[in-house]
């Protein structure tokens, strides 16, 4: 009988979904892919804690997989969050989502003030194929220069944080590594140069990181000129031992229309 009552509640745990959710989802393929969409997005901005909701969101729908039974509405989260939040590991979980989107404040790159034309644009570039060192899968988002100009394009922090990295590294050049209050890694690489902040200073978000530039793929320090200018953003959680990259590409378009204005060289 209890042979029969445990394989019962097998069931019904797949056929709810609730076995996406573990100690290890956040390093799962599906989850660190972040697939979501514009209607998903302009709902979570509407609330006060975006990073649980988002979080929801992809538990329920297998990651982007499926489309939800629901229509979208403002009270979607709280249903979801009733059918998800007693369950074993929704707190951690819940903490890991809230690093990516809860301290997300300025898109990092700033609007012109001046009269000047400085556009970027980027994709959903996740896991494209790169091959400088050995093919592997593209951890991050370029969003590239409309102005093929290093040292133009000004960069400032996403988040309020503190600097754990700065100086070369092979492939991505002059880059720089804070870790947010929430505890999540994010990662600003190919600049071209450095505002005046060292390892270990508190960074507000908005403040100047330093300039767009091209710098990278060799082991020479201030290599430029192996690509167009671009920078490369990336975002890293922490499970354990494991350092676990996600798409920052939702993220971007999260605080897409959220820019900084400054004036930029003429």
């Amino acid at each position: 009988m209890c042979l029969f009552l445990s394989i019962g509640i097998h069931k019904l745990q797949e056929t709810g979904g609730f076995l996406r959710l573990n100690e290890n989802t956040i390093t799962k393929d599906a989850f660190r892919r972040q697939k979501l969409n514009e209607e998903i997005l302009s709902c979570a901005r509407d609330t006060k804690d975006p990073g649980k909701n988002l979080g929801l969101y992809l538990l329920e729908t297998n990651f982007g997989g499926k489309t939800l039974k629901n229509p979208i509405d403002p009270g979607i989260f709280q249903r979801l969050e009733n059918k998800w939040a007693r369950r074993e590991y929704f707190d951690d979980y819940t903490a890991q989502c809230r690093s990516i989107w809860n301290d997300l404040v300025y898109f990092p790159v700033p609007e012109p003030s001046n009269n000047v034309s400085a556009g970027v644009s980027y994709v959903d570039s996740w896991m494209f194929e790169r091959n400088y060192g050995g093919k592997r899968g593209h951890e991050g988002t370029d969003i590239m220069a409309n102005k093929n100009q290093r040292g133009f394009y000004p960069i400032v922090s996403m988040t309020d944080g503190v600097v754990r990295h700065k100086g070369w590294l092979e492939q991505g050049g002059w880059r720089l590594g804070i870790v947010s209050p929430g505890g999540a890694y994010f990662y600003y690489a190919h600049m071209d140069s450095y505002a005046d902040i060292e390892v270990g200073d508190t960074i507000k978000a908005g403040d100047l990181l330093g300039y767009m530039g091209d710098t990278g793929y060799s082991t020479v320090e201030g290599t430029t000129g192996n690509f167009p200018v671009h920078l490369h953003v990336g975002i890293y959680l922490f499970h354990k031992e494991e350092e676990v990259s996600v798409n920052p590409y939702w993220a971007l378009r999260y605080i897409e229309n959220q820019k900084i204005k400054c004036a930029y060289s003429q």
